[in-house]
């Protein structure tokens, strides 16, 4: 399996210092989180996405996915949704990234509705995903945070360049088990985001192995070119211990879990 890292770890680390992070702790990629605050976001020009992209493939670090932030169930104009998404399919194209991250946003709707809004905007989305030779992955998360619920709307869909990103933590605070999350997701996993937290009162990151999700269970279930994402949320939490003080000690937990995987 890969080992890739989330910046929303290291908030606004510069590009350059990203890719000398991942490569002197061992990790084969990096997922960029897409907004403003940070240094890659659908806003920046070609020569930035261009320097960014070379600094990778000088490195040898692949570029896993641009997390962007659309949310395809949203109570929203369906033409903006499109374009964020457009925005972040034509950022990963020009960086080499096989992945977008999308996020479900569905609030408060009917469960019906938003399943109908987000398979809608997914499937027109497809065809320029195609085109860009990315595949949009649904996380788990939010108002679709099982992949029971995921499922509703990915199987509508039916498209290759649509997917399923598996969030670890979410999947377990929505009571599913990982045997079940993955009998759900595994036709249409692009991924898998690992993290972990003291409880669900608590979700705090601690370093991984510290906390109490089933990172071992989830991880024995997948195919052995299987992406592993550490997706630690300093941004979320200041306070919590920094990510580089924490990567070879990752690094070491994940090499155990997919040893005993």
């Amino acid at each position: 399996m890969k080992f890739a890292f989330s910046t929303l770890g290291v908030p606004g680390m510069p590009v350059p210092d990203v890719v000398r992070l991942a490569a002197a702790h061992g990790y084969h990629g990096v997922e960029l989180r897409a907004h403003p605050e940070e240094p890659v976001h659908p806003g920046i020009g070609k020569s930035e996405r261009a320097d960014a992209a070379e600094e990778f493939r000088a490195a040898g670090i692949e570029i896993l996915a641009v997390a962007g932030y659309a949310k395809v169930a949203a109570a929203d104009d369906d033409e903006a949704v499109r374009q964020e998404l457009a925005e972040l399919l034509h950022l990963a194209r020009d960086l080499g990234a096989p992945y977008v991250r999308v996020f479900p946003g569905g609030g408060d709707q009917d469960r019906a509705e938003a399943d109908a809004t987000a398979a809608r905007r997914l499937a027109a989305v497809a065809p320029l995903a195609a085109d860009c030779g990315v595949r949009v992955l649904l996380e788990t998360h939010d108002s679709h945070r099982t992949g029971a619920d995921a499922i509703r709307v990915l199987g509508p869909v039916g498209h290759p360049n649509i997917g399923a990103l598996w969030d670890v933590m979410h999947t377990w605070l929505g009571g599913e088990e990982p045997v079940d999350t993955h009998a759900a997701l595994s036709p249409h996993l692009g991924y898998v985001q690992v993290k972990d937290i003291a409880s669900a009162e608590d979700t705090t990151p601690l370093p991984l192995g510290a906390g109490v999700l089933p990172l071992a269970e989830a991880v024995e279930l997948l195919r052995d070119d299987a992406w592993l994402c550490w997706e630690y949320e300093k941004r979320w939490h200041p306070g919590a211990a920094e990510l580089p003080d924490l990567l070879d000690a990752g690094r070491e937990q994940l090499l155990r879990l997919t040893a005993r995987a």
